[in-house]
């Protein structure tokens, strides 16, 4: 190492090139040759197409809009973004931009309605609130305690009212006579997700 190697230049990675093959020079040629003979093409078919309607352009003018044409277009397919993938193709892994795209169809906006709407449906009813909600709010409960505990309210009841903790096995077992504040329901949410 010489002296006047620093730490920048030590820990900076610069990719090499990759190495030029005869194969990408007859790349090339191959391209422009099609590029010609593309602009020939459409010149020719332009030229009598002119003439045949009655007017007469230079040859030059004609054969320079051509190239023109064809160049801008070579150009922006060149810069034109990926297609985005297929509805059926997974998305690669890596960040996300962060935002939340509300008019998708996807699992979490359906969990989310099927929660919101309900809930919203029930909310001054509380023969709805009983019928729909609380079973739901049962389900969880019990599922939560058999992925973390290995029994359900059904199964083990004295164990699952004391894990559940009194207030949250007497919401789930007595349906009360009015749906909870969106406070109560936040606690109990909350007492649920402690499990």
């Amino acid at each position: 190492m010489s002296e006047s190697t620093g730490l920048d230049d030590l820990f900076s990675f610069e990719e090499e090139p990759p190495a030029r093959t005869g194969r990408a020079r007859g790349g090339r040629a191959r391209q422009a040759f099609r590029l010609l003979l593309t602009a020939a093409g459409v010149t020719a078919v332009v030229l009598v197409g002119l003439r045949a309607v009655g007017l007469q352009l230079s040859l030059g003018i004609v054969v320079a809009g051509v190239l023109a044409v064809l160049t801008v277009r070579r150009v922006t397919t060149a810069l034109a973004p990926p297609p985005p993938p297929r509805g059926g193709a997974r998305a690669p892994a890596g960040e996300e931009p962060g935002t939340y795209n509300w008019a998708a169809r996807d699992a979490l906006r359906a969990a989310i309605n099927g929660w919101e709407r309900p809930l919203d449906w029930s909310s001054g009813n509380p023969e709805r609130f009983t019928e729909r909600i609380l079973p739901r709010l049962g389900e969880l409960a019990d599922e939560r305690l058999r992925q973390r505990h290995g029994l359900t309210r059904e199964s083990d009841p004295t164990r699952a009212r004391a894990l559940l903790g009194e207030p949250l096995w007497s919401f789930l077992d007595t349906p009360s006579r009015r749906p909870p504040s969106p406070r109560d329901l936040a606690a109990i949410v909350a007492e649920l997700e402690k499990i």
